[in-house]
């Protein structure tokens, strides 16, 4: 015990370093958590999706759609079947677009990943089930349509939720619910010197 102990709390001298370092790392990753608004994600409010400008596509084109009234981001993009499946996903997936985002290198168009697909079609699934088995809305649509086939939803109703629209070129003045937003300098200006150069 008195070696773990040892272990842990470090010689006399080297203790004032060790705590401003711990310190310092504390504090850099508080302020990255705030920065970040890291606690938003913990939520399933669907205006955390635009907490990064690059989705507001994505998010403009859900509030024009049917699935608004119904579904949030995560009912359709996170696994439902169990807590904490779904809250590994949102880390994981979280911690890649942080990384994606952090250095610039989002892409103009974006496309779901092979993972996030199959996810996307459970909750299809998960929501719809009952025009999958139920005989008599079977009969009101197509039954040879309809019952397990090999194909994902959207090879059939791919304007659902977001239509075809995926840049950030496609909805320019798309409006959002956060309209004075903080963005970053490089932004700032790029965006001011746009309206110069249409002048």
């Amino acid at each position: 015990m008195k070696r773990l102990i040892k272990l842990i709390i470090p010689p006399p001298k080297w203790r004032k370093p060790v705590i401003i370092l711990v310190g310092i790392l504390f504090g850099l990753a508080a302020f990255t958590f705030h920065i970040s608004k890291a606690s938003s994600y913990l939520s399933d409010d669907s205006e955390t999706c635009i907490n990064c400008h690059i989705m507001v596509p994505q998010y403009t084109t859900w509030g024009h759609s049917s699935h608004r009234e119904w579904t949030n981001c995560n009912d359709c993009h996170v696994p439902h079947d169990n807590v904490a499946n779904k809250y590994y996903f949102k880390a994981k997936d979280g911690l890649r677009h942080a990384t994606i985002f952090t250095l610039r290198n989002e892409p103009q168009v974006i496309f779901i990943k092979e993972e996030g697909k199959k996810v996307v079609h459970q909750n299809c699934i998960r929501c719809h089930e009952k025009l999958l088995t139920d005989d008599k809305l079977l009969t009101m649509t197509n039954k040879k349509v309809h019952p397990k086939t090999d194909r994902v939803c959207w090879d059939c109703h791919r304007e659902v939720p977001h239509g075809r629209v995926n840049s950030l070129a496609s909805t320019p003045n798309a409006r959002t619910p956060v309209e004075n937003r903080e963005y970053p300098d490089w932004l700032k200006n790029a965006l001011k010197n746009q309206k110069k150069e249409t002048k």
